[in-house]
C-alpha cells in the first residue's frame, strides 16, 4: 500500500493469473490514492493490516515472499534512524528467516543502488566496494549481508534498485524525476538545488515488478542460490541536469534554474546493470525515459494536480508521517496509538 506496491500487485495479477496474491501493510499511506477511483488491492485476494515489527503472519504454504516493506527514502531514515534500521533491516531478516523455516522457496528483497554511495569513476557493479552513507542506505546493506548468512534451501534475490521514478496509484513526489514533473506542471519552473553534475541511474516502478516477477521463481542455478544484484539498465544512468532538461522539454514553457555554486553531491553514482541483463533477459526495463515522463504529466493531470507548495502536502512521505505523529495516530517509533 505504498508507491511500489499497486504496481506489484498489477503486474503480478496480469503475469500470474491463477497465483494467489495476499498483500501486507500497516497503512500509513493508505489513504494517498493518486487519480484512481479503485483500490489498487483489488488485484489481491487478501490484504492484510498489520505492522510487520509485530504481524505474525503463517507463511506455510506460501512459494514466495516479497519485501518491500521499508522506510523508504533518505529524508525518512534520516528522521528516524533507529526505526529504519529496525524495518528495513532487524525485520526483514526475521521474516525472511521465518519464511525459510516455513519451507517458502522464494524470498525477494527490495534493497537499493544507494549502498555504493559515493561512487566517482567507472559504473558499479556488484563487486565493488559498497560505501552506504544515509541510515536508509546502511539498512539496506546490512539486510543483504544478514541475508546471505540464512542457511537454507530458500533462494533469496537482494533486487538493488535504481532509484524509483514513475507514475502509480500511490505516487511519491520525493524522488528526482517526479519531483521535477511536478514542478514543471505547478511551477514552469525546475530548480536544480545541486549544481546537475551527480548521477541517478532510474527505474520506472512498472519495470520494478517486472523484475519482481522475475525473482519470485528464479532458480539458484541462475545466479545462485543467494544472489545481490543491480537491477536497472545501463542506457538509463543519467547525470541529474539531462533529467531536468528531458522534463522540461516535455513540458513545453518549463525553465531550468541549476545552482552551478552548490557543494557537490554525495549522491552520485553510476550503477552496472549486465549482471541482472545476462540473469533476466526476459524481464528487462521496457520504459523510456520519455514514457516514464509522459505516464506522470498524464497521471497529474488527471489528479488535476497545480499545487505549487507540493513539498508540504501527502505527495511527500515524510510530510504524511509527520502529520500521523502530529495528530497522535502514529508516535516516534511510528506505531499505531
Amino acid at each position: 500500500m505504498g508507491y511500489v506496491g499497486p504496481e506489484v500487485a498489477r503486474y503480478l495479477r496480469v503475469s500470474r493469473p491463477d497465483a494467489t496474491l495476499h498483500g501486507l501493510d500497516n497503512a500509513y499511506f493508505g489513504h494517498c490514492l493518486t487519480g484512481v477511483s479503485i483500490l489498487p488491492e483489488r488485484n489481491l485476494d487478501k490484504q492484510f493490516y498489520g505492522d510487520v515489527r509485530t504481524f505474525a503472519l503463517e507463511m506455510s504454504g506460501y512459494d514466495a515472499v516479497v519485501q518491500l516493506a521499508a522506510i523508504s527514502n533518505d529524508p525518512m531514515g534520516n528522521q528516524f534512524e533507529a526505526v529504519t534500521m529496525d524495518i528495513n533491516q532487524d525485520t526483514t531478516v526475521s521474516i525472511a528467516q521465518a519464511a525459510a523455516a516455513a519451507g517458502v522457496k522464494n524470498f525477494v528483497f527490495a534493497s537499493s543502488c544507494s549502498v555504493y554511495g559515493i561512487a566517482e569513476g567507472l559504473p558499479r557493479k556488484e563487486t565493488d566496494l559498497l560505501n552506504p552513507i544515509t541510515a536508509y542506505a546502511k539498512s539496506k546493506i546490512g539486510a543483504e549481508r544478514q541475508l546471505f548468512k540464512i542457511d537454507t534451501d530458500m533462494v533469496v534475490t537482494s533486487l538493488r534498485f535504481a532509484t524509483a521514478c514513475g507514475m502509480s496509484d500511490r505516487l511519491r513526489l520525493d524522488l528526482v524525476l517526479n519531483d521535477f514533473v511536478a514542478c514543471a506542471l505547478a511551477r514552469g519552473e525546475i530548480s536544480v538545488l545541486s549544481d546537475g553534475t551527480p548521477w541517478r541511474p532510474l527505474i520506472d516502478v512498472a519495470d520494478m515488478a517486472r523484475a519482481i516477477d522475475w525473482a519470485i521463481d528464479r532458480i539458484a542455478e541462475n545466479g545462485g542460490r543467494y544472489l545481490a544484484v543491480n537491477a536497472g539498465s545501463n542506457d538509463r544512468n543519467y547525470q541529474v541536469r539531462d533529467l531536468a532538461n528531458a522534463v522540461a522539454a516535455a513540458v513545453p514553457g518549463t525553465r531550468v534554474s541549476i545552482n552551478t555554486l552548490a557543494p557537490a553531491d554525495s549522491r552520485s553514482y553510476q550503477v552496472d546493470f549486465s549482471l541482472f541483463r545476462s540473469l533476466a533477459p526476459n524481464h528487462q526495463p521496457r520504459l523510456t525515459l520519455d514514457e516514464s515522463i509522459q505516464a506522470l504529466v498524464a497521471g497529474l493531470k488527471r489528479m488535476n494536480f497545480k499545487d505549487p507548495d507540493f513539498r508540504s502536502s501527502e505527495l511527500m512521505r515524510l510530510r504524511v508521517l509527520q502529520e500521523h505523529i502530529a495528530h497522535h495516530r502514529l508516535n516516534t517509533m511510528l506505531q499505531w496509538t
